[in-house]
């Protein structure tokens, strides 16, 4: 069954991203059409997958700037730029970039106590216990908790939170908390491919189409180091920007190499 599910099917207009970004943009889904003989995978109207096709892009073929406002060095990575920042420091990096994009789901679906994620020494960091001013002290190589703020329930002190598990989770730690796709032909909106290491790499599936046989292909997104704009990848082997989901094998993207068994998954609630 082919559905394409919109800003309308999701409820959430532009303005509902909590981010500053401008008015009137295109959204995800609106700019990327679905190749010829393919359909936009069905989606539950408050999935991942389908507040991911609500994010705002950027008009045109932008540059991508750094944290700093500096252009990255290699500017034949990219087809679009999602409208999110990237914050001033650099700390949204690539996984950081994943752990974003779940986080504002988690945040703008009302899912607030879900939002929980591992630093690398394992510990969690929920967003509960950081809205009620428990912070982390780190000595050597423990985590200690303590309850150093006041209690804080805004979207910036949100912010301030996630600048946090940016410093201190990466693509080793989050390895660890996602699920294994076993069948990789079954890729889904919100998958991650990763690599977990010092530093690893980790991009986003951003959307994903289905043609009458079943077949797979997808949208991926990423950020990189130094922290940098969030943008949606060309596909190097192909015309379009659109991925081929595959059983097995080397999955080449503009700026790094995984092999399609690098696919996870988020699970539905964080810290499991």
């Amino acid at each position: 069954m082919f559905v394409s599910v919109g800003l309308i099917a999701f409820g959430l207009a532009m303005s509902a991203h909590p981010w500053p970004s401008k008015e009137g943009q295109q959204t995800l889904e609106e700019r990327f059409e679905a190749p010829i003989g393919y359909q936009r995978l069905e989606q539950s109207k408050k999935s991942f997958g389908a507040w991911l096709r609500t994010l705002p892009i950027k008009s045109g073929r932008p540059l991508v700037r750094l944290h700093n406002g500096r252009l990255k060095d290699n500017q034949e990575a990219q087809v679009a730029v999602i409208d999110i920042d990237v914050g001033k420091k650099d700390l949204q990096q690539c996984a950081d970039a994943a752990i974003r994009l779940r986080a504002e789901y988690l945040w703008s679906s009302n899912r607030k106590s879900d939002v929980c994620f591992r630093y690398t020494s394992g510990d969690a960091a929920s967003w509960s216990d950081w809205s009620k001013g428990i912070r982390a002290r780190i000595n050597k190589n423990k985590v200690l908790w303590s309850k150093r703020a006041k209690p804080n329930f805004s979207y910036q002190s949100f912010r301030k939170y996630l600048d946090s598990v940016f410093m201190y989770a990466g693509t080793y730690s989050l390895t660890r908390e996602l699920q294994r796709v076993r069948d990789t032909t079954k890729v889904m909106p919100g998958d991650l491919f990763i690599k977990g290491g010092f530093p690893g790499h980790a991009v986003i599936v951003l959307d994903v189409v289905v043609d009458k046989a079943g077949n797979r292909r997808f949208l991926l997104g990423q950020s990189y180091m130094p922290a940098q704009e969030m943008h949606i990848l060309k596909n190097p082997k192909h015309r379009t920007p659109w991925y081929f989901a595959r059983e097995s094998g080397r999955l080449e993207t503009p700026e790094y190499r995984f092999t399609y068994s690098d696919l996870r998954r988020f699970q539905e609630k964080g810290c499991p």
